[in-house]
């Protein structure tokens, strides 16, 4: 029984006593107060351990609250690090790019410079080379007249 309940008895039974005439004094029935405070002592230790327990269950909830709390706030500083360390490797990556870039353009202009030399040589030499055998093909025509010449006299 709730000890609430036992006290609005026991208040009940003073307040609905018989009062002693001229007095300010009440005439209660003894074996009715031992009752109701054997109900009270026997509901009381119970009331308390629920308490306790009410008290015990709010103090682990309240622990496994700050330990979940904790353990979020962990995990969103874990997550902004690797977030952090993750920018951080893509603005390498995309400065190490850059420079790959930059440098496959100095080298292509490099390379690009380097074969139009070389084409410009080739192409100067094969000028210098076609120059020969032209002068060479003209002189053996030149010859092959001059022979033909030889020859319509001696016929």
């Amino acid at each position: 029984m709730d000890v609430l309940v036992l006290i609005d008895k026991l208040d009940d039974l003073v307040h609905n006593a018989k009062q002693v005439p001229l007095t300010d004094t009440v005439r209660v029935d003894k074996e009715e107060i031992y009752d109701l405070l054997d109900q009270m002592r026997a509901t009381i230790p119970e009331e308390i351990k629920q308490a306790r327990w009410i008290v015990k269950e709010r103090q682990e909830m309240l622990a496994e609250a700050k330990r979940e709390a904790e353990r979020i706030v962990k995990e969103a500083r874990e997550r902004q690090s690797q977030l952090i360390a993750e920018e951080e490797v893509t603005k390498q990556a995309e400065r190490a790019a850059e420079d790959i870039i930059d440098d496959a353009r100095a080298r292509e202009r490099e390379i690009r410079l380097g074969a139009e030399d070389y084409a410009d040589e080739i192409l100067n030499t094969l000028e210098v080379n076609l120059s020969k055998f032209i002068s060479a093909v003209q002189r053996g025509r030149d010859r092959l007249q001059g022979k033909e010449e030889d020859r319509a006299p001696v016929a």
